[in-house]
């Protein structure tokens, strides 16, 4: 099986409401989804959403990637078929991740992204959207689910609510609608001024029983951090993400000493090298996984499997902004995963004005979600909707 055409979609679709959190408000999504079609008229999708701060790939240095140096990686590969044998993900990794070049292995320093901009630590968005497009459309022709291949260990995806950063009124009142919902696990996005009374008022109007954590995409400084922390921890506060910048882990290590909140790694964890680097330091009590950030099923499955050995808990979170397509992925991925202790995504239109999946992925009542069972992701793709929201379209063909 060949892949003779790629199609490449950069989406600007807007949010319902503008999403803040310390470093960044986005008030629309900016994915890319990528389209591929094989010889015999097979066609997946995949979706990645670049992210400059944690990456350092771009919209504009994704597509490019995608068009270039993956797009002659796929060029005249013969691709495996499907079969029970588990190592499928291992046989597309040989395929897609290239030769012994650093702008090609994850954990080490790739090429800068274009004019000075923050270097490329790992193509993940690019890689993500691209295992994803291949086994959508290898899993169809095989008339077979993604579920076939990472089978889930439980019926049913329990997600999270997020409160970005906002007023105390406001985060407590977006509190009060997730409970009304049934969602009482809740993660704040914190980092701001006002983050106490934020965290106060979501405590008040959960309840005592709610599970909180917070988020604040490494807001603070090394010397502030613990302070910080000792003071949310009155809130009965379940876990603290990312809450100083990506470094060294020993510096992460050492807040983790001093902080009462167990620490959540994100931004530090974009691969498998940084894993290993935040396992050999005690860094961290949790990893979150994230598919985009991380390059796909394959590497995030090899990180959940060096957390378990490490004894690391584990986070399965999402995008900002990501369509039904990464939304499904990160189904399959959560249903198989059951160890997660939390799971984010699947906001679908509750975020997204519109969604480019003909079906729903979103979550329901009480945060709940039924494991997809359809062929290749479980969803299809109204390209029609991909055209009208896309920036920019690239096409290859062979």
């Amino acid at each position: 099986m060949r892949m003779v055409k790629l199609t490449c979609f950069a989406l600007n679709i807007p949010f319902m409401e503008a999403f803040t959190h310390s470093t960044k408000s986005r008030a629309y999504s900016d994915s890319i989804v990528v389209k591929l079609e094989s010889e015999d008229g097979c066609t997946g999708f995949g979706e990645g959403v670049p992210r400059p701060y944690v990456t350092g790939e771009s919209v504009e240095t994704c597509l490019e990637a995608l068009s270039g140096r993956f797009w002659q990686q796929l060029q005249g590969k013969e691709w495996p078929t499907w079969s029970e044998d588990p190592g499928l993900l291992d046989r597309l990794a040989d395929l897609l991740d290239g030769p012994a070049d650093p702008a090609w292995n994850a954990g080490e320093p790739a090429t800068r992204g274009r004019k000075g901009d923050e270097p490329v630590r790992a193509w993940n968005a690019a890689r993500c959207a691209l295992e994803l497009a291949l086994l959508d459309g290898l899993l169809r022709k095989a008339g077979k689910s993604a579920g076939d291949l990472l089978p889930p260990l439980r019926k049913s995806v329990p997600y999270s609510g997020v409160i970005a950063a906002s007023s105390a009124e406001k985060a407590g009142k977006t509190a009060r609608h997730l409970g009304a919902f049934g969602i009482r696990t809740l993660k704040i996005k914190t980092g701001g001024r006002e983050e106490a009374e934020v965290v106060a008022a979501v405590r008040l109007a959960a309840g005592p029983d709610a599970s909180l954590r917070i988020d604040a995409n490494g807001a603070y400084s090394p010397e502030e951090a613990a302070t910080r922390l000792a003071k949310l921890a009155l809130y009965g506060i379940a876990c603290a993400e990312q809450p100083i910048a990506r470094g060294e882990p020993g510096v992460l290590a050492e807040l983790r000493k001093a902080s009462p909140i167990p620490l959540m790694a994100d931004e530090s964890l974009v691969t498998l090298a940084d894993g290993k680097a935040l396992v050999a330091a005690e860094a961290c009590d949790f990893f979150n996984l994230r598919l985009s950030k991380c390059g796909g099923f394959g590497p995030c499955l090899a990180l959940a499997n060096l957390a378990r050995s490490a004894g690391v808990r584990m986070q399965l979170g999402c995008q900002v902004g990501e369509t039904g397509i990464l939304s499904a992925a990160g189904r399959h991925l959560a249903a198989h995963l059951d160890e997660l202790v939390w799971v984010e995504g699947s906001f679908g239109t509750l975020l997204l004005r519109e969604d480019v999946t003909r079906a729903k992925v979103q979550f329901g009542h009480g945060g709940m979600a039924p494991v997809l069972r359809g062929p290749g992701l479980g969803v299809e793709v109204d390209e029609e909707l991909l055209r009208r929201y896309a920036v920019a379209i690239v096409e290859r063909e062979f």
